[in-house]
C-alpha cells in the first residue's frame, strides 16, 4: 500500500521550518533543496533581523542563539539618496546575523517525528484523481514521488507549488543581486540606498564578520548590469569593493495590493513569500513567513477539509493588513521628491559625531 503523508512541507527556511515545528498530529515529511553544506546555500540576504522578526521569535518564546550572531552590531543606518547625494543616518534596532546559520538554527528545532529530505529538489507536482498529490524529487540524482492529502509550499518568491495550482497568479518581482568582499573600510557601517536610475526599489550594504556585503533588488531585464553601474556610483561615496568573492541572486516579490496575497485552496497551502507575505517597503519577510507558519498550523485540523482554507485565511487577516498598509509608507521612501524633502527636513535622523 502506498504511503500517504497528510501534509508535504515544500522549503525550509523559515516559513517551512516554523511550520514543520507547530504542525501537531499529522505525518509530515519536508522536502528542501538546501543541503547547508559549504556552497549549498546561498540566498541574496543582507542578514539583519528586523524588530517585526524580534518579535516574532519573542512571541514562540525562542532564544537566539550566540552562534548565529555576527560582528558588528550597528545601530544606524546611513541612508543615501544617489541623484542629490543627501545622507542621512537613521537609528535602526537590526541584529547583524549569518542567515545560514539562522535557517540552520531553525532547522534543528524541528523535531524528530517530522520526516526531512535535504537535497531533494521537486521537479513536479500533480493532482491524482483520488484526490491526493504527488511530488517528483530528486535527490542524489535519483528520481522520488512521494503521495500527500495537503501540500505547503514554502518554497519563496519563485513557488513552484504557486505557479503550478495558481498560474495566474501575478505579483511584482525584482531580482535579488548581492556580493561579498573582504571589507577594506575601517569604520564598518550598514547603508540603504536609492537611486531611480537603476531601480526603484532599493539597494543595502552591511559589514559582517570581516566581509562587506553589497545588493539590491532590480529590475528583471539588465539586472547585472544595474548592479555593476550602481557600484561604479558609490566609489564616489567612500565604498571599497575589490575583487568579489561570491555573487549571489534570486527573485524577490514586493506586493503592491491585497490582490497580491496568494494563501491557497483545495488542499493547497502558500505561507511566507510564497504567498507574496512580504514587506512592500522593506521586502522584510522572515517575520511574515513564521507568522503565517503558526497561523496554517493551529489552521490545520485532523483531516483535509475547505474549513481549514477558511481558518487560515480569517488567522492572516491581520497579518495581510499589515503588510497592506505599508503601502503608504513606500511614496515617502521611493518617490524621489517625497523621499528628499523627508532626508531634508531631518525628521528622526541623528547626528554622526566624529
Amino acid at each position: 500500500m502506498e504511503k500517504i503523508f497528510d501534509v508535504v512541507i515544500i522549503g525550509l527556511g523559515p516559513a517551512g521550518s516554523t511550520l514543520a515545528r507547530l504542525v501537531n498530529g499529522q505525518e509530515v515529511l519536508c522536502l528542501d533543496k538546501k543541503t547547508f553544506l559549504p556552497g549549498g546555500f546561498e540566498k541574496p540576504c543582507g542578514g539583519l533581523l528586523a524588530p517585526d522578526a524580534q518579535k516574532a521569535l519573542a512571541r514562540f518564546d525562542l532564544t537566539l542563539p550566540k552562534s548565529v550572531l555576527v560582528d558588528p552590531q550597528l545601530f544606524a543606518v546611513r541612508t543615501l539618496d544617489l541623484p542629490s547625494g543627501l545622507t542621512r543616518h537613521y537609528q535602526r534596532f537590526y541584529i547583524n546575523m549569518d542567515r545560514q546559520k539562522f535557517d540552520l538554527w531553525l532547522h534543528t528545532l524541528i523535531p524528530a517525528s517530522v520526516q526531512v529530505q535535504q537535497g531533494a529538489q521537486v521537479t513536479r507536482l500533480t493532482r491524482r484523481s483520488d484526490g491526493c498529490f504527488e511530488i517528483t524529487y530528486r535527490q542524489n540524482a535519483q528520481e522520488h514521488t512521494a503521495l500527500a492529502r495537503r501540500v505547503v509550499g514554502a518554497d519563496g518568491a519563485d513557488s513552484l507549488v504557486r505557479r503550478t495550482f495558481f498560474p495566474r497568479y501575478r505579483v511584482r518581482s525584482y531580482v535579488a543581486v548581492q556580493q561579498w568582499f573582504k571589507e577594506q573600510h575601517t569604520s564598518p557601517f550598514y547603508s540603504c540606498l536609492f537611486d531611480p536610475q537603476e531601480t526603484d526599489c532599493y539597494s543595502w550594504s552591511v559589514s559582517k564578520d570581516g566581509y562587506f556585503i553589497f545588493g539590491g533588488a532590480y529590475p528583471a531585464q539588465d539586472c547585472r548590469a544595474r548592479f555593476e553601474r550602481q557600484k561604479q556610483k558609490l566609489a564616489k561615496y567612500g565604498f571599497q569593493f575589490g575583487v568579489p568573492l561570491k555573487t549571489e541572486a534570486c527573485r524577490v516579490l514586493r506586493p503592491a495590493g491585497w490582490g497580491d496575497f496568494c494563501l491557497g485552496q483545495n488542499g493547497v497551502f502558500l505561507i511566507g513569500e510564497a504567498a507574496g507575505l512580504i514587506s512592500p517597503s522593506s521586502l522584510e519577510g522572515i517575520s511574515s513567513a513564521m507568522l503565517s507558519a503558526q497561523k496554517l498550523a493551529a489552521a490545520l485540523g485532523p483531516r483535509p477539509c475547505a474549513a481549514e482554507h477558511r481558518r487560515y485565511a480569517r488567522a492572516c487577516l491581520g497579518l495581510r493588513l499589515k503588510l497592506w498598509g505599508k503601502r503608504f509608507k513606500c511614496p515617502f521612501m521611493y518617490q524621489p521628491f517625497l523621499r528628499r524633502c523627508v532626508m531634508r527636513s531631518g525628521l528622526a535622523s541623528i547626528s554622526i559625531i566624529r
